[in-house]
């Protein structure tokens, strides 16, 4: 008896051991499709589509999500040929546009504002299915002064549920952005994703100090790990402030598949340079997570 209960015990250990195997070489598999894109907020605002492509072709950063209002032009203004256009030029590259970045948000108190924001989301929706991207950058965005909180997390999730389905229709992912006074609180953000339960709502993680709050970024990580969408937001990964590398370690233990999409805010003369320098050091802290979960 104690023969075979240790034998059995062996088999189980293995077989432990066996998945623990599998699910680390399933997470770096994934690892390899965590790529690195970028956002035209603010080193790519002055940049037409041709410059754009030209660009990131050079760096070897081959996502970007194009943020509305920049020299790129691309708008729901656009004519149908020219939105062909748009997609022939990112077509005929090595670049995917990933997205649009709307400041869509759903906080309003005023009814009107509200279906406003809804219907220029759906715009939206159009305009990236027809240029061939796959999704859309909303925003919460904040909490009113005199209105519940509880009232305006289902307002959101109930709007965010709406444009979901809508853009389900056209292939297009919601990814609301962890953005806005109180609303970037993982907490809140998580309380919003519950009221929107449409699997096409997703979060999109947006590296705020916030994300370090109570018991830390590990556990905040956590309250919305499930729901994250196809892209995030990362800044300059050498600002040390914030926890790129155990961010990205996170991201590779969670089997994440999507892109990592530079959003920076300082303003070096020599643009093409500094992105080089920050797909090093993306490439780097890939390595490190990668050998972590092993």
């Amino acid at each position: 008896m104690i023969r075979r209960d240790f034998i059995r015990g062996i088999g189980a250990l293995s077989g432990i051991l066996l998945l623990s195997e599998a699910q680390s070489l399933y997470a770096n598999e994934n690892a390899k499709k965590m790529r690195l894109g970028f956002v035209t907020y603010l080193w790519g605002k002055d940049w037409d589509i041709d410059t754009l492509i030209r660009n990131l072709s050079q760096v070897k950063i081959y996502g970007v999500e194009l943020r509305v209002d920049h020299a790129h032009g691309v708008s729901p203004a656009l004519t149908k040929a020219k939105r062909q256009e748009v997609r022939k030029k990112f077509a005929d590259s090595p670049v995917t546009v990933v997205g649009m970045g709307t400041n869509q948000q759903y906080d309003f108190d005023e009814a009107e504002k509200l279906r406003l924001s809804i219907e220029e989301t759906k715009a939206y929706i159009h305009l990236s299915h027809d240029i061939g991207a796959s999704g859309v950058k909303v925003k919460p965005n904040q909490f009113r002064k005199g209105v519940p909180h509880a009232k305006t997390i289902e307002q959101i999730g109930k709007a965010l549920n709406e444009v979901a389905q809508y853009g389900a229709d056209y292939g297009q992912q919601i990814r609301l952005e962890v953005h806005g006074n109180e609303t970037q609180e993982l907490n809140n953000i998580k309380a919003i994703m519950d009221v929107a339960d449409h699997p096409n709502a997703t979060v999109c993680w947006n590296c705020n100090p916030t994300d370090l709050k109570g018991n830390g970024l590990k556990d905040n990580f956590d309250l919305v790990k499930l729901r994250l969408g196809d892209i995030c937001h990362i800044h300059e990964l050498n600002d040390t402030s914030y926890p790129f590398q155990e961010l990205i370690t996170l991201f590779v233990k969670n089997n994440y598949p999507g892109w990592f999409l530079l959003e920076c805010s300082t303003n070096p003369e020599d643009k093409i340079k500094a992105l080089v320098e920050q797909r090093k050091m993306f490439e780097k802290m890939i390595t490190i997570a990668k050998k972590s979960n092993r």
